[in-house]
């Protein structure tokens, strides 16, 4: 039995073969040969893997047009030998990359070489008289050209005679086939729904392309001969033509990329060089120390050894492309950081031996595996380097890598009910009913909802709906780009994977990160950051201000005051200590080195989270620290005693039982497996180890148990130490330089309205002025002015990005002079009720000293001055007399009372901007309120009086039936939450209503790093 045509679901939603149910079935039917068929060569490699591992001999074939005078015909070209297999490379990605829908002759002659072309029984080949074609093809191709029939359900198709007197003008072999484009018969309607899905047509779209037929199912080995028993010789030919293709994609090969040096030049002699030059720079010493150098030999020759020199090499040039242009890069990341040839070319910023990190961990000379060298960019510069890469080593070696998105249970769900033309109402109650959480699968959602149950009942339609939808959930449905990977090739990629048009003139790869690194291309990741981002813009700012430049490298480590801001908690704003969590282990560490903030970063996961209590009692000496043997006491002391670490594990298994740092990584990967007969044996040649070295087994075995115990647990030290200098020169930039940090934090907050809510509130308890945007002042974003922060325009709901742009415009040439004087400059264009209405509520026009109901009245009459005077941005007809004599007068109105003008703040800000209302309601009661911020300070049972307004009430029910609410409430200090048991809602549920200012008595409960407030009792 042979398959000459599966297409996989691997082709995005043109068929719905997954290839794990694909392989049994083969295999159930004794199958010799298959073949993919897809319109690209997405797909191709787990095929081929799959076809490997089953032992089925597997044929790559590609779905196809070829050019003729103009117009198009379907062809499959099947790669017959390697030759021909490079050659489907190259055609599929030449078609990809220039977006052309059928292979030109020239084309089609210089990639023939090794390829079998299939010409099937298709309309376009036997609509009229195809001679010409049928001789153009069979003279490029030869005995290698030939015809194919399929008889789906054993129907005949009336073209079939005339095909095949077609075939024997040109002398062409048939061979039988089967285009398969589902498993079972039955899969023919979830097909055509997917079809559907793809088209992006609806099922009753008149415009929709049909399935030919509804037998696209893959046949049994009876079937087929059934099928075809008058003509057993074409399904021998099939099975013939298959075995006749034998090609061997290779994979497991080191395809690494070549740095260009000249040919005189030792490469060895030119890094080592370079290593030097770079050591001295950083350690600003010329005689640099002996541990220093026998350290740079051993690492440079590992990279030797293991040929990675120019991966260095390229590594090392385009972070000085990166540095030359001003754009910030990371101070490393993962186990890049443990290398000291990373930190002397300026790849990395740690200094690996003042941090004790280990070579090992990152190129292990007894374990050879590619070098993973990532990268974090600021986020919005990333591309420069991408394209710089490109240009370097050539657009044909540098791609970015592609990444399947697949349909997920809400996905397939939603997109299933719109191709079945179901309402807006439904799809509403489906995207209700099916949770997003991660790992939700349709049936796990039907299992856990019986709301979703119900509804599905309810009509017979839905049941088909679901039915489907399980039956497409998790095919891949779309291409994108992978964020951070980029490939770089050897030589032309073309040679070793196909390609496709990506962005910004950079090539995509058609195959994912997996199958590349299968077949040895090396993957770089160029992260982009968006904390790198923010700590350019601060720098940006202060420079601009002060005209100071800060070099974040040469931060000292060793500043006050950032550890007194960690140590209070006031981590907003900072990377990776923010969450409430994190703050509550740095006031219980109240970190004094740098140290503690790598050690608070690796421990906060779950697992080592229970250790943070431990460290802190014993950083504060509240708690002896105690070793299992006297020799972990060096390796331990920076942690007091704790193993955090992965590289402590490495040391212990040097120090104590003589492994090589190798052999220690070794161990410390087999560990961290748990995989009982690794933990036996690992634990036998560790206690020989020991043993040689003069310690009792007792003592070996219970260091031995130590390591299994916190393997989980073990961080690598060199990403913690890594991306601790990021917290670090972010708690810097807020400990010292607040203004500019909050000022570039506000920016980036654009658009969250809870982070610029919390970043305001902590901007007034630092009592940094804040300023109201303004026309005359304002930039888009938030900037400074004499050390308060202006808001900028763009803060303002609803005001059009291109009216802001018109108004910084025209500023240029001057300040403005009233509103009308705003209206004659940017024209009616920009200058709409939509834009200025909303500036005029948030203040940004009180420049003109004016109340704001005055300039709100006089809107529409500058509307239509805009409209007469300026109507669109050509140069008009009263711009030259500067439309003096014609400015229309200011509308009387009466003051806006302050309770709304607030409220409008609110609407268009998210926040109020003059004073809170609860802050004047506090001083009108004239009581002592706990402020909602503080609660979080308090400890379980305190009891608590607060003053809040009401945001949000959530009413539901208990166990038993009771209701009960859950009340966010908001004061001048920030938010807090309120819980009301059934005894306390029923007496006070009516004043749960949303904008009600309440006074609420109760006591602090601390649960899950969340603070809430019991209710006892609440008053209007």
């Amino acid at each position: 039995m042979v398959y000459p045509y599966i297409s996989t679901s691997a082709d995005l939603l043109k068929s719905t073969v997954r290839i794990d149910e694909l392989f049994p079935f083969l295999k159930e039917q004794g199958t010799a040969s298959v073949a993919i068929v897809n319109s690209t060569l997405y797909g191709a490699l787990p095929f081929w893997e799959a076809c490997n591992q089953a032992g089925i001999h597997g044929v790559l074939g590609f779905s196809t047009s070829i050019e003729f005078e103009e117009q198009h015909y379907p062809v499959v070209l099947y790669a017959k030998t390697n030759e021909g297999y490079s050659n489907l490379l190259k055609i599929s990605s030449a078609l990809a990359t220039r977006k052309r829908e059928s292979i030109p002759e020239q084309w089609l002659k210089a990639y023939q070489e090794g390829l079998v072309c299939v010409i099937p029984d298709k309309l376009e080949w036997t609509l009229t008289d195809r001679s010409e074609v049928f001789n153009y093809i069979s003279g490029i191709f030869g005995d290698r050209c030939f015809g194919s029939v399929q008889r789906p359900g054993g129907e005949i198709a009336e073209s079939e005679e005339g095909f095949i007197a077609a075939c024997g003008r040109v002398s062409l072999t048939i061979i039988a086939t089967q285009e398969v484009r589902y498993l079972k018969k039955e899969g023919a309607f979830a097909y055509e729904v997917a079809s559907a899905i793809g088209q992006g047509l609806k099922l009753s779209d008149g415009q929709r392309l049909l399935p030919a037929h509804t037998n696209a199912y893959a046949p049994t080995a009876d079937e087929m001969e059934l099928w075809f028993s008058d003509k057993p010789e074409w399904l021998d030919a099939a099975a013939a033509m298959l075995q006749s293709c034998k090609v061997a994609i290779r994979t497991n090969r080191q395809l690494l990329p070549v740095f260009p040096l000249a040919e005189e030049i030792n490469k060895a002699d030119y890094i080592k060089e370079y290593c030097l030059q770079g050591l001295e720079e950083r350690l600003g010493t010329t005689s640099l120390w002996s541990e220093y150098l026998a350290r740079l030999e051993y690492e440079l020759d590992v990279i030797k050894k293991m040929g990675y020199i120019d991966y260095f090499l390229i590594v090392a040039d385009f972070m000085k492309f990166a540095r030359q242009e001003g754009i910030l890069t990371g101070p490393g990341r993962g186990s890049s950081a443990s290398s000291l040839v990373a930190f002397s070319l300026q790849i990395t910023d740690v200094d690996p031996l003042e941090h004790g990190l280990l070579f090992e961990r990152f190129l292990n000379p007894e374990r050879v595996t590619l070098p993973d060298i990532d990268i974090d960019f600021a986020d919005h510069r990333r591309h420069e380097v991408v394209e710089y890469v490109a240009r370097k080593y050539g657009q044909t070696r540098t791609a970015q890598i592609i990444t399947f998105g697949t349909l997920s249970a809400k996905a397939v769900a939603r997109d299933t009910a719109r191709v079945f033309g179901f309402e807006s109402e439904d799809l509403e109650a489906i995207s209700k009913l099916i949770p997003n959480r991660p790992g939700t699968t349709l049936r796990s959602a039907l299992k856990e909802n019986k709301a979703l149950n119900d509804w599905i009942i309810a009509r017979e339609e839905r049941k088909t709906w679901f039915k489907t939808a399980i039956q497409l959930e998790g095919l891949p449905r779309h291409a994108s780009t992978h964020a951070a990977g980029v490939i770089l090739s050897p030589s032309s990629l073309v040679e070793y994977v196909p390609i496709e048009e990506g962005n910004e003139g950079i090539y995509l790869t058609q195959w994912p990160m997996g199958d590349l690194e299968t077949i040895g291309l090396l993957k770089m990741d160029f992260l982009g950051l968006r904390n790198l981002t923010i700590l350019e813009q601060i720098r940006k700012l202060l420079a601009r201000d002060t005209g100071r430049t800060i070099d974040y490298r040469k931060l000292s480590l060793d500043d006050e005051k950032t550890y007194t801001l960690l140590a209070e908690g006031d981590t907003s704003g900072v990377f990776q200590l923010e969450s409430d969590g994190m703050r509550k282990a740095l006031r219980q560490i109240q970190p004094t080195a740098f140290g503690d903030i790598v050690a608070v970063n690796a421990l906060y996961r779950p697992g080592p989270m229970e250790f943070i209590p431990l460290y802190a009692r014993r950083k504060h000496k509240q708690e002896s620290v105690a070793y299992v043997h006297p020799i972990l006491e060096p390796i331990l002391s920076e942690t007091y005693g704790v193993i955090v670490y992965q590289e402590q594990i490495m040391k212990i298994a040097a120090q104590m039982a003589g492994f090589s740092l190798g052999e220690a990584d070794i161990l410390r990967r087999a560990v961290s497996k748990k995989k009982r007969e690794i933990l036996d044996q690992e634990r036998v040649n560790f206690v020989n180890g020991a043993l040689k070295k003069g310690f009792k087994e007792s003592e070996a075995t219970e260091v031995y148990d130590l390591i299994v115990r916190f393997a989980d647990y073990g961080f690598p030290k060199s990403h913690a130490v890594a991306y601790s200098m990021i917290s670090y020169q972010l708690a810097f930039m807020k400990a010292n330089y607040p203004v500019h940090f909050y000022t570039a934090m506000l920016g980036n907050s654009a658009g969250n309205a809870e982070k610029t809510k919390q970043l305001l509130q902590e901007v007034k308890e630092k009592n940094i002025p804040l300023l109201p945007p303004s026309v005359q002042k304002s930039f888009s974003s938030y900037s400074i002015e004499e050390g308060k922060i202006r808001i900028g325009l763009n803060s303002i709901k609803g005001v059009p990005g291109t009216a802001v742009r018109a108004l910084l415009a025209s500023r240029k040439e001057g300040p403005f002079t009233s509103l009308f004087n705003i209206a004659e400059r940017i024209s009616a264009i920009h200058f709409t009720r939509k834009a200025f209405e909303p500036m005029i509520k948030a203040g940004a026009l009180d420049d003109f000293e004016l109340d704001r109901a005055v300039m709100l009245a006089s809107l529409d009459s500058a509307v239509k001055h805009a409209e007469l005077v300026k109507p669109d941005e050509e140069p008009g007809l009263f711009d030259e007399m500067g439309a003096s004599f014609m400015k229309p007068k200011y509308t009387k109105a009466s003051p806006i009372p302050e309770n709304l003008k607030l409220d409008l703040e609110m609407e268009v800000l998210g926040f109020y901007l003059s004073t809170h209302p609860l802050q004047r309601e506090k001083e009108k009661r004239n009581q002592k309120f706990d402020d909602l911020k503080s609660l979080k300070h308090k400890r379980d049972k305190d009891r608590v009086h607060v003053l809040g307004m009401v945001e949000e009430v959530k009413r539901i029910r208990t166990k038993k039936g009771d209701a009960m609410a859950f009340v966010n409430l908001q004061d001048d200090t920030g938010p807090a939450s309120v819980t009301l048991f059934p005894e306390e809602y029923a007496k006070f549920n009516a004043l749960l209503q949303e904008d009600a200012i309440l006074e609420v008595q109760g006591t602090i409960e601390n649960r899950m790093n969340r603070t809430s407030v019991i209710c006892k009792n609440i008053s209007k």
